[in-house]
């Protein structure tokens, strides 16, 4: 397994079809519409590291709270609890993904960005 310090990237979306539209023609890629846990998705064709538009509740695109980055998280569960004993918090998960995914949660970090955390699973 590589270990590579981002998993998946999220770009959050309001208008979801002009958002496709924008990364189709700037990229010149096919995006790949799914919908997870209730979130509008448009999967990236670049599976190492991969990413989407996203677009659902607890996603607001802007410059100050925007991509959400993922970053590889192993033990998930001991990430976790060194983030809270570090001053941060988890707002999100961890969610067990379908198939061979792993699991993901969000914290916010000392300075109030929430970063994804990806525990892949192992090998």
């Amino acid at each position: 397994m590589s270990q590579r310090l981002i998993n998946w990237l999220e770009i959050p979306v309001v208008d979801m079809p002009r958002a496709i539209g924008f990364y189709e023609q700037v990229f010149d890629i096919k995006l790949r519409r799914e919908t997870m846990s209730q979130v509008d998705m448009a999967v990236f064709p670049h599976p190492d590291p991969g990413g989407a538009l996203v677009a659902g509740e607890g996603y607001r695109p802007s410059n100050y709270y925007g991509t959400v980055p993922y970053l590889h998280a192993p033990e998930l569960d001991a990430l976790l609890a060194r983030a809270t004993r570090a001053g941060g918090k988890t707002v999100f998960g961890p969610l067990r993904l379908p198939g061979e995914i792993g699991r993901i949660a969000h914290i916010t970090d000392s300075e109030g960005n929430r970063i994804g955390l990806h525990e892949p699973v192992a090998a």
